[in-house]
C-alpha cells in the first residue's frame, strides 16, 4: 500500500466513523478510568504489604479497605464496559452494513456486476465488522494502552527514573523488528481476504444451482473445487502465521528480557535494603503495565492491516457510480415512449446490440417486440427501465407536448414483469405487497384472479402460502403468475412484459393474456387504455392482441 492509498483510506475512516463516534468515545472514557483503578490496585497492594511489614505508619485495615474498594470498582467497570459494547457494536455494525446495503441497490446497474455476490456478500459481512471493530474497539484500545503506559511510566519514575528509562528503552528495540514484517503481512492479509470471498461465492452459487449440478452431475466437482481453493486459504493463512510468529518470538524476547532486568534490580535493592517488600510487588507489576502496552501494540498491527484491506474493499463499494436522484416524474393520464436513434452496446470491445433504434411506442399501444436470440429485446427493456443509458441518441416518455429523458425517476410509471423466477422467499402476500405495499386484501385476490393464479386460493394457507428462495415450491408457471399479479398491484401505464408467458401452457396463457387484454380496455380508444402494453415474446399466438409489431435483427 502506498502512502498515498493510506492517507486516503485513513481519512475514509475518520469520515466513516462520524456516525459511530460514540461508542468509541465510551469504551476509550471506560478504559482510561480502567488504567486508573489498575494502577490504584498496584499502590493498594504496596500500602498493604507496606503495613503488614511495618514500613508504614498506615493501618493494614485500611489499606485492605481501599483494595476491596478499588477491585469492586474494576469488576463494576469490567461489567459496564461489556454491556455497552454488546448494545453499541450491533448498532455501530449495523449502520455502516445499512449505508453500504443502500449504496449498493443505489448504484448504477451496467450490465455486467464487477464483483461476485459472494464477493459482495463477504464485503457485507467480514469487512463491514473489521471496519467497526477498529473504529470502535482498535482505536479506543490504543488510546487506552497509550495512557496505561504513560501512567505507569510516571508511577515508576517516583520509585526509580533508572529503570523506567532502562525498561521503555529495551521493548521498543525489539518492538521495532516486527515492523520488517508489516509489507508482507499486508499483501497476504489482501490475498486471504480475496479467497475467503472466492470460497462463499462457490458455496453460493452451488447451493443456489444445486439442480443443475446434480442433473449434470457435478457435485463432486464443486466440492473438489471448494477443497482446493480452501486448501489455498489454509496455505495462505499458515504464511501469515510464520510471520507473526517469529514477530512475537522476537517481541516475547524483549519483554521477558524487561522483565528479568526489573526482577535482578528489585531484588539487587531488596537485598541492599534500598526498598521495601511492597516497592519490590509494585515494581514487579508496574513492569507488567509498561510491558502490557508494547505488547497489545504488536498485536493492533495485523488488526490495523486487517482494517486497512476491509477499508479499501469498502471504499471499492462507496466508488460505485449512484443512480440520478430526485422527485418522481409521473404521468397520470397514460404516456408513450419514443426510441431516437438508439444505439447500445455492454462495452466497446462488445458488438452493437441496438444500431440507431428509431421507434414509437403510442399511448395506449400494444406492441409486440420479436426478434430472434441476441437480438436485443431484453436490453430495448433495459433502457425502458433505465438500467441500461444508451450508448447514442435517446429514449424518452411522453404525454402530449411534454417529453422527458427515460431515467431513475420515470420508474413510477413502469409496470414491469421480467423473464424467469424473480419471486423472494415468504409467502404469497410478501411478494405481493412489492407491488403495492399498501394493497387489501381483495386487491390482491383480484391481481390472482387476472393472472390466472387460482391455484393460491386452493391452498390452505391462501395468501400466507410460503415458497423458498427462487420461488422453490412452485412452479415455473405457477411462479411467473404470481410475478404478473404482483405488477398489476403496482400503479404505472406502461405495462413491460419479457417473456412473461413463457412457463405457461397455450390455455393457461390464452385466458391469461384475454384477461389482461380486457383489464388494460377502459374506453373505446387506445389513448383511453389502462397501460401503454410492450411485450416482449417468441410467441406469435400473442401478436393477434397487438397494434403494432417491433421485429429486432440481430446486429
Amino acid at each position: 500500500m502506498s502512502p498515498a492509498t493510506t492517507i486516503q483510506t485513513l481519512r475514509w475512516f475518520v469520515k466513516t466513523s462520524r456516525g459511530i463516534r460514540m461508542r468509541s468515545i465510551v469504551n476509550t472514557l471506560t478504559g482510561v478510568c480502567g488504567v486508573g483503578l489498575d494502577l490504584a490496585f498496584i499502590w493498594a497492594t504496596k500500602l498493604c504489604i507496606d503495613a503488614a511489614t511495618h514500613q508504614t505508619d498506615r493501618s493494614l485495615t485500611t489499606g485492605a479497605l481501599i483494595l476491596v474498594s478499588v477491585m469492586l470498582a474494576s469488576i463494576a467497570l469490567s461489567f459496564a464496559r461489556s454491556w455497552i459494547a454488546a448494545i453499541l457494536g450491533v448498532k455501530s455494525t449495523n449502520r455502516i452494513q445499512l449505508r453500504m446495503f443502500q449504496t449498493i441497490l443505489g448504484s448504477v446497474w451496467l450490465g455486467r456486476e464487477h464483483q461476485h455476490s459472494g464477493d459482495t456478500m463477504n464485503r457485507l459481512d467480514r469487512d463491514v465488522r473489521d471496519v467497526t471493530s477498529t473504529i470502535s474497539n482498535t482505536l479506543p484500545q490504543f488510546i487506552i494502552v497509550c495512557c496505561r503506559l504513560v501512567g505507569a511510566f510516571c508511577f515508576l519514575c517516583i520509585y526509580d527514573m533508572r529503570l523506567a528509562v532502562a525498561l521503555v528503552c529495551i521493548s521498543p528495540l525489539f518492538g521495532l523488528l516486527s515492523r520488517l514484517y508489516v509489507h508482507r503481512m499486508r499483501s497476504i492479509t489482501r490475498d486471504i481476504r480475496k479467497t475467503d470471498s472466492e470460497i462463499q461465492s462457490i458455496m453460493q452459487e452451488s447451493i443456489q444451482n444445486r439442480v443443475m449440478l446434480k442433473t449434470m452431475e457435478q457435485e463432486d466437482d464443486m466440492v473438489e473445487k471448494l477443497d482446493m481453493t480452501q486448501q489455498s486459504l489454509r496455505e495462505q493463512i499458515r504464511y501469515k502465521t510464520r510471520f507473526s510468529s517469529v514477530s512475537n518470538a522476537l517481541i516475547s524476547l524483549g519483554f521477558g528480557t524487561g522483565y528479568l532486568v526489573a526482577f535482578l534490580w528489585g531484588a539487587w535493592q531488596l537485598d541492599k535494603g534500598l526498598i521495601t517488600y511492597g516497592m519490590m510487588l509494585a515494581f514487579i507489576q508496574l513492569v507488567g503495565q509498561i510491558q502490557g502496552p508494547f505488547r497489545e501494540m504488536t498485536r493492533f498491527i495485523p488488526a490495523l492491516i486487517s482494517s486497512l484491506t476491509a477499508g479499501e474493499r469498502l471504499m471499492e463499494i462507496e466508488k460505485l457510480p449512484q443512480e440520478e436522484q430526485g422527485e418522481a416524474i409521473r404521468f397520470s393520464n397514460g404516456c408513450g415512449i419514443r426510441f431516437n436513434d438508439v444505439s447500445y452496446a455492454y462495452d466497446e470491445d462488445y458488438r452493437m446490440i441496438l444500431r440507431h433504434l428509431t421507434y414509437d411506442f403510442p399511448p395506449g399501444s400494444i406492441t409486440a417486440v420479436l426478434g430472434e436470440t441476441g437480438a436485443g429485446k431484453t436490453t430495448l427493456i433495459r433502457l425502458i427501465l433505465a438500467l441500461l443509458p444508451p450508448t447514442e441518441g435517446r429514449v424518452e416518455f411522453y404525454e402530449g407536448d411534454v417529453s422527458v429523458k427515460a431515467s431513475p425517476r420515470t420508474r413510477c410509471n413502469l409496470v414491469y414483469v421480467p423473464q424467469g423466477n424473480s419471486l423472494l422467499s415468504g409467502s404469497v402476500r410478501t411478494n405481493l405487497m412489492l407491488g403495492d405495499p399498501d394493497a387489501t386484501e381483495e386487491e390482491m385476490w383480484e391481481a390472482l384472479q387476472l393472472a390466472e393464479a387460482d391455484f393460491v386460493s386452493e391452498s390452505p394457507e391462501g395468501l400466507d402460502t410460503l415458497c423458498g428462495e427462487g420461488g422453490q415450491g412452485l412452479s415455473e408457471g405457477q411462479a411467473q403468475r404470481i410475478a404478473v399479479a404482483r405488477a398489476l398491484l403496482r400503479k404505472g401505464c406502461i405495462l413491460l412484459l419479457d417473456e412473461a408467458t413463457s412457463a405457461l401452457d397455450e390455455d393457461t396463457e390464452a385466458r391469461l393474456i384475454s384477461n389482461l387484454m380486457k383489464y388494460n380496455q377502459k374506453g373505446d380508444t387506445p389513448e383511453r387504455s389502462r397501460y401503454t402494453v410492450i411485450c416482449v415474446t417468441h410467441r406469435l399466438s400473442l401478436t393477434s392482441h397487438c397494434t403494432q409489431m417491433l421485429r429486432l435483427q440481430r446486429q
